[in-house]
């Protein structure tokens, strides 16, 4: 269901058009259906940059950018009309609706991608696309090359130069617009509703699926198809596994429950994490672990302000989570020596967060030139410390062992505050027992 003005589109596809050099040529791949098994398919998402660029979600669509071109920049080319095919497979736009409602100024057949491609490379000295495309795609944009290069002796120029079309095209996506912010503030409103959830209908005895299942009703109940990504509910030692999706495990009174669970909201993810105990009250050694992992998060997220470096998150939650460590007595030592020698990578083995938006692991750099980037209003990025351990780690009390809690969040980096995108999910441990205890009468 789309959601954001198609304006939003055209002004993504001007600015790129306008960083494109002249002379030049952009090629964009629409996904296309995979098959599940005999006779069915897997559902289909179209391609996050191509979406990103037209907001057109059928299979088997192409997009051209050719700055300057007289007879159109913006050409589309798509599956045709057909009567009897939509009976079966739905409303279809054509080239004719790829002109008048989604803004291109010419469209073909996709049929008619083998003779038009070779006339719109023709006398473009650079050709972008992704060089991480599929292998089809990347196979037709040579095979089109070649057709284009065989014309030489009639004066025909091909592109001498192939360019990462991702370069550019990422550095626009991992900045939101105000139209995205608003469409990934509904999209955390909705993933952090589906959190509430599952805290209150836990119960010990329940499985694991259930409550994955409650989760996504209730991203449905408030207008999410789909999730972001497959669902972790992970119940006592199987949250120490980071991307555990077999949620196939009874719930055990006394053992936490990690959900690393969001929304996806017209191609824009939601990503929150939540730890709590299955009977909804917390043990004295889970609540002291969870304690350390939630001020790791609330330090983090305080700083993620324009011109802080990403690194810096990083390095604030390795000196929390491991002077917590030592206060527990899981590590041993001086934190500053602990984390030279990377012992708490025993306990905490991943960064504190990633860009997050149209792909849950959102495209965008994370170095300039060598050195780690800064912080830029209108970024968004998750701030996720956690601490795992291992149920067979013998160094560690029994007590600590098959603990594993991870907090999450999404931020929007802003020219003041930061802006917590999920803040309706409880996470202090007042905060959960009291919502577990009222849901249970």
């Amino acid at each position: 269901m789309q959601t954001l003005p198609l304006a939003e589109y055209a002004s993504r596809r001007r600015r790129l058009l306008d960083t494109l050099p002249e002379g030049s040529i952009a090629i964009v791949a629409g996904a296309e259906l995979s098959p599940r098994n005999r006779d069915v398919e897997y559902y289909f998402r179209q391609d996050s940059d191509f979406y990103y660029l037209t907001g057109f979600a059928e299979t088997s669509a192409w997009l051209v950018l050719v700055p300057g071109r007289g007879e159109g920049e913006v050409v589309m080319f798509c599956q045709p009309r057909d009567p009897a095919m939509e009976i079966w497979e739905g409303y279809r736009a054509g080239p004719e609706g790829c002109m008048a409602r989604y803004g291109a100024d010419q469209a073909f057949n996709v049929e008619e991608l083998d003779q038009q491609l070779p006339q719109l490379l023709a006398g473009r000295q650079q050709l972008f696309y992704s060089f991480d495309s599929r292998d089809p795609v990347v196979q037709r944009i040579g095979q089109w090359l070649a057709s284009t290069r065989r014309q030489a002796r009639s004066g025909v120029q091909a592109p001498a130069q192939v360019r990462q079309l991702d370069d550019v095209l990422h550095e626009m996506r991992l900045f939101k617009s105000p139209a995205e912010q608003q469409q990934m503030r509904e999209a955390g409103r909705i993933t952090a509703l589906g959190h509430r959830r599952a805290m209150t209908v836990c119960q010990p005895g329940m499985w694991e699926y259930q409550l994955e299942g409650e989760i996504l009703h209730e991203f449905s109940r408030h207008g999410s198809r789909w999730p972001a990504y497959g669902s972790i509910v992970g119940g006592g030692a199987n949250a120490c596994v980071l991307h555990y999706i077999n949620n196939d495990q009874r719930l055990r009174d006394g053992d936490l429950v990690l959900i690393d669970a969001g929304c996806e909201l017209d191609y824009y993810a939601g990503d929150v994490t939540r730890t709590f105990p299955v009977n909804g009250r917390f043990s004295a050694e889970q609540r002291a672990v969870y304690d350390i992992v939630l001020a790791a998060e609330l330090a983090c997220i305080e700083r993620s302000r324009s011109g802080v470096g990403f690194d810096q998150l990083h390095d604030v939650s390795v000196n929390i989570l491991t002077q917590g460590l030592v206060d527990l007595g899981i590590l041993q030592g001086s934190v500053d020596g602990l984390i030279e020698q990377g012992a708490y990578r025993d306990f905490y083995m991943h960064r504190i967060g990633h860009w997050l938006g149209m792909d849950v692991h959102d495209v965008g750099s994370y170095r300039q030139q060598g050195q780690w980037r800064a912080l830029q209003p209108g970024m968004v990025t998750t701030i996720e410390p956690g601490i795992y351990i291992n149920p067979a780690n013998t160094r560690v009390e029994e007590r600590w062992r098959g603990i594993g809690i991870r907090i999450e969040d999404n931020v929007l980096v802003t020219d003041a505050e930061p802006e917590v995108l999920t803040a309706l999910a409880p996470k202090t441990v007042t905060e959960i027992e009291a919502l577990m205890a009222e849901a249970r009468g």
